[in-house]
């Protein structure tokens, strides 16, 4: 399984000198994972930069994965993440979702690269 952050997916979106690099976790949507919090960070930022014909469009896209909502235990999870490596709250569910999925973390993040099981590629 892959998880794709926000910040890979605004990448893809922008046609940005990054976003080939995560054509093999996109374009595989039986094994993509989209937690909504990172649609939901997509989407706001697309309506922030572009408009809603454009935020929509990347939203259907994005729900072509496997959306993984919020749930109690998930959020327990990701309180316990956070706790522990001082992550900001998405990011902390980001990663929750992806280690309870047993997923592949794709990011540019750099506070996730040290993390097992994260692909990360420097902005």
């Amino acid at each position: 399984m892959n998880l794709v952050d926000s910040s890979c997916w605004l990448e893809w979106f922008a046609k940005g000198p990054n976003a080939l690099s995560f054509r093999q976790a996109i374009g595989d949507t039986a094994k993509l994972l989209v937690p909504t919090v990172v649609l939901l960070e997509v989407y706001k930022r697309l309506l922030q930069q572009q408009d809603e014909h454009a935020a929509m469009r990347a939203a259907a896209y994005m729900r072509q994965g496997t959306v993984v909502e919020l749930d109690a235990d998930l959020a327990m999870l990701a309180a316990q993440i956070g706790h522990q490596t001082k992550l900001p709250l998405a990011d902390s569910i980001i990663l929750a979702t992806a280690r309870t999925h047993s997923a592949v973390l794709w990011t540019q993040d750099a506070h996730f690269q040290s993390l097992p099981a994260v692909r990360y590629f420097p902005k």
